[in-house]
């Protein structure tokens, strides 16, 4: 039997990550096409047939694929992705349904591939999604260690966050710098979206540090912040679009 097979997943380095597995472990698999956003993958959905299994990313560029099952009546199994989110995480287990972890283990993506191949129907998502539409409360402060000391930070006094050097920054509005112990896929996973916006693989920005917004090359931008990046900080160009949809809401 083949199985049509859909990917939803907007950061490249991932999306081949996938396509490599399946096409070495799930031989059954004919991969249809890769979405990059919640926009593409609803109008894509609405325009073909339902693919057997979508491997769907929770966190895509213009906001989270859950909003997808509101859009779409989905009559496909689906395997969900994240970098981490443990209230996700803790919903899927409830629910019975199945998720892999960033980055992607081979032996875990086995398993998840026989058991959709197992499966008599395609699962109920109704549960998981009433119990994920229900308000989150998000991150209110970060404690972060500076030498012996514990250090608070409001959420209100944090400008952006970038990975330097293998480390997660948190840069403040007082022009302060501190590391903490998360990689910028559970930070964002943490954070008002309305607020925040990873505008690439290192770097949240958090909306009133935006001083400036140029263009730049190859259909990207390039944006000035207050304080200053020590890098430049450059939006990716999968997410311009999305990153203008954040400016203007």
């Amino acid at each position: 039997m083949t199985y049509k097979v859909l990917i939803i997943e907007d950061e490249i380095p991932a999306a081949k990550r996938l396509k490599s597995l399946i096409n070495k472990h799930f031989a059954q698999a004919t991969i249809l096409t890769t979405l990059d956003s919640v926009e593409a993958s609803v109008h894509w959905l609405k325009a073909h047939p339902a693919p057997d299994l979508i491997f769907m990313d929770i966190q895509l560029a213009d906001g989270q694929s859950f909003d997808i099952f509101t859009e779409v009546n989905l009559l496909s199994s689906v395997i969900f992705i994240t970098a981490y989110d443990e209230f996700a995480l803790k919903a899927f287990e409830v629910n019975g349904l199945d998720y892999l972890l960033k980055p992607i283990d081979i032996q875990r993506f086995k398993q998840a591939v026989e058991r959709f191949t197992q499966q008599s129907q395609t699962p109920d998502y109704s549960s998981l999604l009433k119990e994920l539409q229900t308000p989150t409360s998000y991150k209110s402060r970060f404690l972060v260690k500076q030498g012996d000391q514990f250090i608070i930070v409001p959420i209100d006094q944090i400008a952006f966050f970038q990975f330097l050097d293998g480390y997660t920054h948190i840069f403040t509005t007082h022009n302060q710098q501190f590391v903490i112990d998360e990689s910028i896929e559970s930070v964002i996973s943490q954070l008002n979206p309305s607020i925040f916006f990873q505008v690439n693989r290192k770097t949240i920005l958090e909306i009133s540090s935006i001083t400036k917004i140029s263009t730049w090359f190859n259909s990207r931008l390039k944006i000035a912040t207050q304080p200053n990046s020590p890098e430049d900080i450059i939006v990716s160009r999968d997410r311009v679009k999305a990153f203008k949809t954040f400016l203007g809401n």
